[in-house]
């Protein structure tokens, strides 16, 4: 077989993994932009355990905003690690938390309210505004022990939020999983673990 035949007989399987090696490495719409932005976050070493507050924009789009308007609670999962600075992706957190809140309105009351899950009780909101910005204000939540990290290793706080659709009445589900609207969530946000 010549190196001219050879060279045909690849050329398209070899065209083809490239353009999958393309397709791979382009960014996939899985979320529509960052519709929730980390604003701004610090932790604080107290009585040995380290705490964090963060502020986030929660940008929901007009569908999730109706939904919540119609009765349907919206679901933000929070994901917190508390890694290595210079860990490799494989390797263990010394900390792995993920906590959810959610927003709902109460027709009846004509109030919107924001309450940690598990549980049903939270704080009550006139304004859809307030409810969502309050939803955003994260405080006190505490990521890690200090007796958990190694003093001579410097530690990153990674942080992301997403609005959890398996939350989402069972009819709206696949709605959801299919229509960028719905996918909304933010970047990973790191920084310094500083007491």
């Amino acid at each position: 077989m010549s190196r001219r035949s050879c060279d045909r007989g690849l050329g398209p399987w070899v065209l083809g993994l490239w353009a999958l090696g393309l397709a791979l490495c382009l960014p996939v719409p899985l979320q529509a932009g960052d519709a929730f932005l980390i604003k701004e976050a610090s932790t604080r070493l107290e009585e040995g355990i380290f705490v964090l507050d963060a502020d986030i924009e929660l940008r929901f789009s007009p569908e999730a905003l109706d939904a919540l308007d119609n009765g349907v609670p919206l679901t933000i999962v929070l994901h917190f690690q508390v890694r290595r600075a210079d860990a490799w992706i494989w390797e263990d957190s010394a900390s792995d938390l993920r906590l959810r809140y959610a927003v709902r309105y109460k027709p009846l009351s004509e109030r919107y309210e924001v309450y940690r899950l598990p549980g049903d009780r939270g704080r009550s909101f006139v304004s859809r505004e307030a409810a969502i910005a309050a939803l955003g204000e994260l405080r006190g939540i505490q990521i890690v022990s200090k007796d958990r990290l190694d003093p001579e290793v410097d530690y990153q706080v990674h942080m992301k939020a997403e609005l959890d659709i398996e939350e989402l009445p069972l009819p709206l589900r696949p709605i959801a999983y299919l229509r960028p609207a719905w996918k909304l969530g933010s970047s990973w946000t790191k920084w310094p673990l500083t007491p």
